[in-house]
């Protein structure tokens, strides 16, 4: 039998659950003693996540991989795709931009190529790892795209992993999509799903029970599990559809109000995520000039497409607007990566990197220029940062493709070693970095909303929670849900069967 024991789950559609059972599922695996990597082979996520060798991946393996236990590596997310415009997309290959390609052209021309890639990659996992949890992408039953698809059940076939097909109860039709995407396989395909967990259920069970007796007796697979809706899960997410789940604080009274830009292009949101977790903080995402209001913080994230969503918020009035309630003094702006960029003086596209728009004005807020390079920026970073009279140090990591000079910089935010990184004037409540994951260091962010706080005329809140220890709370949580309702004996033994089969690619 094979070192390796993969197991596969696939979705209904995207957003079904599919990397919250898979993160389960690593860590259930680590804690039972397995050694246990996760693995997507092509993913389309502009949140993406720096493994240690400066190399880039989708967060979801990333987060897998942390709550495996292990380092995060380019072969557990060999393709990554970075959609920079409407059928255009940057294509990231081990780790590195492999190119700008079009949608027709990437199926057409890099498909081969592709599955090469991905072979590659799983065999190294599969030479090390005991268990391997691999994830699917949308759902395997396109069948438009089926003939040339890369990260559904053709890696099923080629790692031979048995599939468990997952369904989110949340948008209602859970049977009908089952059912339907079960059809919509092929025979052999169809075979390979071991059975299906229902996802995000709340409510009475035995309300659901006789759909789930009829499903079993239709369609001859097993109901693995139903997972109940587990709420206040801070794991990050990695696809931008989830962030109509974002707005559940929108009308939340709170004593301090947080706007989050959210443009066309917007990466790596989960920057904001800690904020949730705060007691005093109401945050939202604001698309429309109407939303915005006067916020205490304005948190302009990264983008994919700097120029074009600098164009968004111009095109909206949103950047009239936060350029008025700046030199009002009225809030706290901080920008981030393609955040922080928009908040210099311009950005120049001279190559066409991301965007035919050659170059834009910048918010002015910042004496900064910013170019884009062919070269991406890829690290994980670590300075000493000067903050509310306070030296503390900051971690995060660092994704972006143009490079910022000053005219002049007389307020540095964060002294790294041989050089200075970002711009922070506390006068001006301004704050600009390339450090993503900034919010997720605790100290600083409570220095930051405590500062908010005495600007308005409150007292500090000194015991804010962690937030790191709470998504580490969380790997556990949901892996002890998972154990309780997913029948995971079954599983093991299919994962045991299906390598004493041959494999077809």
């Amino acid at each position: 039998m094979p070192k390796t024991l993969p197991l596969m789950v696939q979705g209904t559609s995207s957003d079904a659950g599919k990397s919250a059972i898979a993160t389960a599922l690593c860590r259930i695996f680590a804690q039972d003693g397995y050694k246990t990597a996760p693995f997507k082979s092509q993913n389309m996520a502009l949140n993406s996540y720096v493994t240690l060798d400066g190399k880039e991946i989708g967060r979801a393996q990333g987060v897998q991989a942390e709550a495996a236990g292990i380092l995060a590596t380019t072969d557990m997310n060999p393709i990554l795709i970075k959609p920079t415009r409407d059928s255009e997309s940057q294509i990231v290959v081990n780790g590195e931009p492999y190119g700008n390609m079009k949608a027709f052209a990437y199926r057409t021309e890099f498909y081969h190529e592709g599955l090469r890639v991905i072979e590659e990659a799983y065999q190294r996992l599969a030479s090390t790892y005991e268990r391997v949890v691999i994830e699917g992408a949308g759902s395997p039953a396109e069948i438009n795209l089926n003939d040339r698809e890369l990260v559904n059940m053709r890696v099923a076939r080629l790692t031979n992993a048995p599939v468990i097909l997952v369904a989110d109860i949340e948008r209602g039709g859970v049977f009908a999509s089952l059912v339907g995407t079960l059809q919509l396989l092929e025979p052999e395909d169809r075979d390979r799903v071991i059975g299906v967990i229902i996802n995000r259920f709340r409510g009475d069970l035995t309300l659901l029970q006789p759909g789930l007796d009829w499903f079993e007796e239709y369609t001859g697979k097993p109901i693995l599990g139903v997972v109940p809706f587990i709420p206040d899960l801070w794991i990050d997410a990695e696809d931008s559809l989830i962030l109509h789940r974002y707005q559940g604080q929108r009308e939340t009274p709170r004593e301090i109000d947080i706007a989050v830009l959210r443009y066309p292009r917007i990466s790596n949101f989960t920057d904001v995520d800690p904020f949730f977790v705060e007691p005093d903080c109401r945050m939202r995402f604001v698309t429309r000039l109407e939303e915005l209001g006067e916020p205490d913080l304005i948190v302009l994230p990264g983008s994919k497409n700097t120029l074009e969503d600098l164009q968004f918020l111009r095109e909206t009035g949103l950047a009239a607007a936060v350029k008025e309630l700046h030199h009002k003094g009225k809030t706290y702006i901080v920008g981030l990566c393609g955040g922080y960029q928009m908040l210099g003086e311009s950005i120049h596209d001279p190559a066409g990197v991301e965007s035919p728009l050659k170059e834009l004005d910048g918010l002015g807020l910042i004496p900064m220029i910013t170019t884009m390079e062919q070269k991406k920026t890829t690290v994980l970073s670590r300075g000493e940062a000067v903050f509310g009279k306070e030296k503390l140090i900051v971690e995060g990591y660092e994704i972006h493709m143009g490079q910022s000079a000053y005219s002049s910089n007389d307020f540095p935010f964060i002294q790294m070693e041989g050089r200075t990184e970002g711009y922070c004037q506390e006068e001006r409540q301004l704050i600009g970095t390339y450090f993503h994951g900034l919010f997720h260091n605790d100290h600083f962010r409570t220095l930051l909303l405590n500062t908010i706080r005495e600007k308005k005329g409150l007292p500090p809140i000194t015991d804010r929670p962690s937030f790191v220890a709470l998504r580490e709370q969380g790997y556990d949580l949901l892996a002890d849900t998972v154990r309780r309702h997913v029948k995971l004996d079954t599983i093991e033994a299919y994962m045991k069967a299906f390598q004493e089969k041959e494999v077809q690619v």
